[in-house]
């Protein structure tokens, strides 16, 4: 009797582990993987290297001495700050550029940002292309857009304005004649417009962030958006522009390929991308040889345990490791082995022919 009670209670036990692992929900199962396989955990790079992509919204009061500790360990030598400007005031790019100046004057690049608010106005255009001569006079080194310029912003009328719209033109050509490059981050990841369904990639990330998700009435198509950016580079072939997040096609490196080939004045980074590029690694490692003087390192954002996975798929032969964000990457990334001058090129060359007045002393020939 005792046995046949122990029994029974062993099975009331197993019934409910099962059961508790049937109601199990999707992006709960995150098994660790039983793969033994080499582990190298890079934690500084290999070179001193330039993150052309990042954002200090705080920087007119930053102690910049406690981030440069921070960049010294990850062998980070020069951040570009995008938010200049930050929520778009003269003050606050005077007081990034002032903090830099003063505490930390090689090791920041400061970039400008414009407003389309007013566009309509008849001296809009004229009056945003002073605004950016007066803050590259001031000491800014370049203009980042962000997405919302041509998703979210609308003219006075109601209607999106777009990219490549003709009153922009001479922000473009501006840049160009004063000889610092455009950072422009168009669209998002083109599953962000599918159907959130399971046929759909990014199912996970939209569903735990459900504002992620755009609707093609309200901000163009993916398509339409990705073209106007493009057209803006064909046009405006005296600009350098650097194409944010590999231009969205970390996942089609083709594609990529077809656009650098014809536009020479696009360059790229690779800014929360680097989960692309880590999945198919043979593939991604030819494609950084031969574009090695287009591309560029970016990080998107500042987490420094973050950057070691960046060095871990740009310097390593690692298999099979997990990216830092499940929703962004439920799959396993492989290390490119990077050859030295791709590297190089990756991590700083290529930044100091596109961007101005980086300081060149930091960096080895």
């Amino acid at each position: 009797m005792k046995f046949y009670k122990f029994s029974l209670l062993l099975l009331f036990i197993f019934n409910i582990q099962g059961v508790v692992a049937q109601k199990m929900q999707f992006e709960e199962y995150d098994p660790p993987s039983t793969l033994v396989v080499q582990e190298t955990i890079i934690k500084k790079a290999k070179f001193p290297f330039i993150d052309v992509h990042n954002h200090q919204f705080r920087m007119p009061t930053q102690d910049l001495s406690e981030l440069v500790t921070e960049m010294d360990k990850l062998n980070m030598a020069v951040m570009v700050n995008l938010s200049g400007r930050g929520r778009g005031s003269d003050e606050h790019l005077k007081g990034a550029l002032e903090n830099v100046r003063t505490n930390a004057p090689n090791r920041f690049i400061v970039f400008t940002n414009i407003s389309l608010q007013g566009i309509d106005d008849p001296d809009w255009t004229s009056r945003t292309v002073t605004q950016l001569e007066n803050d590259v006079a001031a000491g800014a080194n370049g203009l980042k857009i962000y997405k919302s310029q041509g998703m979210d912003n609308k003219d006075s009328k109601g209607n999106r304005i777009k990219i490549d719209d003709p009153r922009i033109d001479p922000v473009w050509e501006k840049c160009g004649e004063l000889g610092i490059p455009v950072l422009i981050h168009a669209a998002d990841p083109k599953p962000f417009w599918d159907a959130h369904n399971n046929q759909n990639e990014r199912w996970l990330e939209l569903k735990l962030r459900s504002r992620r998700k755009r609707d093609a009435n309200v901000t163009g198509s993916w398509e339409t958006i990705i073209q106007e950016q493009h057209n803006i580079f064909r046009k405006h072939k005296n600009t350098k522009f650097i194409n944010a997040h590999l231009g969205w096609y970390g996942n089609n490196l083709a594609k990529l390929a077809e656009l650098m080939d014809e536009i020479p004045n696009m360059y790229s980074e690779i800014g929360a991308v680097i989960a692309e590029l880590g999945r198919q690694p043979r593939n991604a490692k030819a494609f950084l040889t031969k574009y090695q003087d287009r591309i560029m390192f970016g990080k998107d954002s500042w987490n420094p345990e973050e950057y070691y996975t960046y060095f871990r798929v740009l310097e390593s032969d690692d298999e099979y490791f997990p990216y830092y964000k499940r929703y962004h990457a439920f799959w396993k990334m492989y290390g490119l082995d990077l050859d030295d001058e791709v590297l190089k090129k990756l991590y700083y060359k290529n930044a100091l022919k596109v961007v101005p007045n980086i300081d060149k002393s930091l960096f080895p020939k």
